[in-house]
């Protein structure tokens, strides 16, 4: 059986200060149970993975990866989200868009960029509040997540791609070329995990022969496996779960 996605995990300076910021924008609970300093927050809605925030020293430097799409109900709705983020310490940022651009292009108080998402775009239409995980990658990418977790592709065109569980839930997106050019560790990745009484070693095989290859970024002895997609982009094999 495949993995499937347990969490986004955010690298931040102050995960508790950034943990409140992502509960109070999205609605969702903190979980009690803290790991080496991580706080995770769990998904009041049909979004199927946690966010995790796990400490980290290093300044975020470039753009992000990858970034949240939130959807609206309606412009008042929109609206609201972006002043509820505002309160909560984010801010503005210009990242290109353009001024005839309906979507609002928002910063955590950690820089990571988010968007909400106006209310007519119809590609989010029967998505959550959080509508997509929005990626900078190529198809070849698109089409490895698509195996790695056995979530059909629900957009390939122009070498942009959609992936999306079963399930439901958000989207994740990878716009194709150009990818912006990697420059170090991303400070959003995400953790995966084969099902319970499944062999991790097996799975991180089934990866390898899918595109991944594993990574030696200065983990250590840990019993998560850090892999790379085929564009270089870090994620962790959890353990069965």
């Amino acid at each position: 059986m495949t993995s499937r996605l347990i969490a986004l995990c955010i690298d931040a300076n102050d995960p508790v200060g950034l943990a409140g910021f992502w509960s109070g924008v999205l609605g969702w609970e903190t979980a009690d149970d803290a790991d080496d300093g991580a706080i995770t927050i769990l998904p009041s809605d049909d979004t199927g993975f946690n966010i995790d925030f796990a400490p980290t020293d290093a300044p975020k430097t470039e753009p992000n990866q990858i970034h949240l799409d939130l959807t609206s109900t309606s412009l008042e709705n929109q609206q609201e989200t972006v002043a509820r983020a505002l309160a909560l310490g984010g801010r503005h940022i210009d990242v290109g868009q353009l001024p005839e651009d309906a979507h609002v292009v928002l910063a955590d108080p950690e820089g990571n960029e988010f968007c909400v998402i106006e209310p007519t775009n119809n590609f989010l239409a029967d998505c959550g509040f959080v509508g997509a995980v929005n990626g900078d990658g190529s198809q070849e990418v698109g089409y490895f997540w698509s195996a790695a977790l056995d979530w059909p592709l629900v957009w390939d065109q122009d070498q942009e791609t959609a992936i999306r569980s079963p399930h439901g839930g958000p989207k994740v997106t990878w716009g194709g070329p150009p990818v912006r050019p990697k420059t170090g560790k991303n400070r959003l990745h995400f953790d995966i995990a084969p099902p319970p009484g499944a062999d991790q070693q097996a799975e991180v095989e089934r990866l390898i022969s899918l595109g991944a290859a594993r990574i030696d970024i200065g983990q250590g002895d840990v019993s998560w496996v850090v892999m790379a997609d085929p564009d270089g982009n870090e994620f962790c094999v959890l353990t069965p779960r």
